[in-house]
């Protein structure tokens, strides 16, 4: 009954809110003289905001999941813009409906393009770290680390494509993909056959990835791991191996399974460099503890869109981009991808070329 109260609460701030992001765009399409049809203006509004869940009944609804991940950035923006415009006509003498809205959309236009530009035009990162040698017979090594693709309808086969370009121009000894490799469901990157160009990553001693938190609310894991194997990404699901007696690569399950082991039972050399991926920065202190030599991570994306990497900033130790703990190197990604609408702004999409010297 309470989580039945909560989910009724919610849907009512949720309307209220659309309810004031329509009504806000209506008072500049009237004084534009463009409002018409009312009737039809607020049901198509509410058909939209919630095409995130009609989306969800059926797979011929597809469309609809499309237009909802439009919609929240349509959603955030529109409100701060919305909010701003109310200051603006009440605190200045600017008190021009049509002229502080036109503004308002211009603004709101140049946010998707920049938005769409950050999310689909990605950078290389660089990273240059030393560590302990230790027994490795190793001197130098080049990793490459990307999170977060989402892979599915927006996220589509030509930006992994991206990614395999990037990726293989920066000749790596090894790529790890830490998490959130499709979006919920692998049927598309079936469908789309991005398997073909997964295979095309190169690296010396192969690719290693881990389950997000995304893999799991798709509920098809056997069938991501499957897929992932014959596109040639081994997932390492809470397990260690053995690199040519050079290093140790561990992958953890996500926080999201309640049941992954401990970290310290997965340890398995004390002499050799050991590198791990765990999707969720949600502790840092247990392998900087344990001994780990370089942690790497995703999940957060930076926010994604301003200003919520406020948000993630306050939630997680590191939420982005590189710290040492200890003696651990620890790398937190924004992400190759992105969750939702196909937008970045105050991040960007990115992998990460890390340059290892043990001494």
């Amino acid at each position: 009954m309470a989580k039945m109260t909560i989910g009724v609460l919610i849907v009512g701030i949720y309307s209220a809110l659309t309810f004031y992001l329509g009504w806000g765009l209506k008072q500049w399409l009237e004084a534009m003289k463009w409002f018409h049809f009312p009737v039809l203006y607020w049901l198509v509004l509410y058909i939209i905001s919630f095409s995130v869940i009609i989306g969800r009944v059926h797979k011929s609804l597809r469309l609809f999941s499309v237009i909802g991940n439009y919609w929240m950035f349509i959603f955030e923006y529109g409100l701060l813009l919305c909010v701003t415009a109310q200051i603006v006509l009440w605190l200045t003498p600017l008190n021009n409906i049509r002229l502080v809205g036109s503004v308002a959309v211009m603004v709101f236009l140049i946010l998707w393009i920049v938005g769409s530009y950050l999310a689909y035009s990605p950078v290389v990162r660089q990273l240059n770290i030393t560590m302990d040698k230790m027994d490795s017979e190793l001197s130098s090594m080049r990793v490459v680390v990307a999170s977060d693709f989402h892979l599915g309808v927006l996220s589509n086969k030509k930006h992994l494509q991206r990614f395999v370009n990037l990726s293989n121009e920066a000749k790596p000894d090894v790529v790890f993909l830490a998490g959130d490799i499709v979006d919920d469901d692998p049927k598309w990157f079936v469908q789309e056959g991005m398997a073909d160009v997964m295979k095309q990553l190169t690296a010396t001693y192969g690719v290693y990835g881990v389950l997000g938190n995304h893999e799991y609310y798709g509920k098809k894991i056997p069938a991501f791991v499957e897929e992932m194997k014959k596109a040639g990404v081994e997932i390492l699901r809470d397990e260690t191996i053995l690199i040519d007696n050079a290093f140790i690569i561990t992958g953890q399950e996500d926080i999201t399974n309640k049941e992954r082991q401990q970290l310290e039972a997965l340890k398995l050399n004390e002499h050799l460099p050991w590198l791990v991926m765990n999707h969720t920065p949600d502790d840092l202190t247990t392998p900087a503890q344990a001994g780990v030599n370089l942690h790497m991570s995703g999940h957060t994306h930076r926010g994604q869109l301003w200003p919520n990497q406020y948000i993630t900033a306050r939630v997680f130790e590191l939420d982005y981009g590189y710290k040492k703990k200890g003696q651990m190197h620890t790398l937190v990604s924004s992400g190759f991808g992105f969750w939702g609408p196909p937008m970045r702004i105050g991040s960007r999409s990115e992998l990460w070329v890390v340059d290892i010297t043990f001494q």
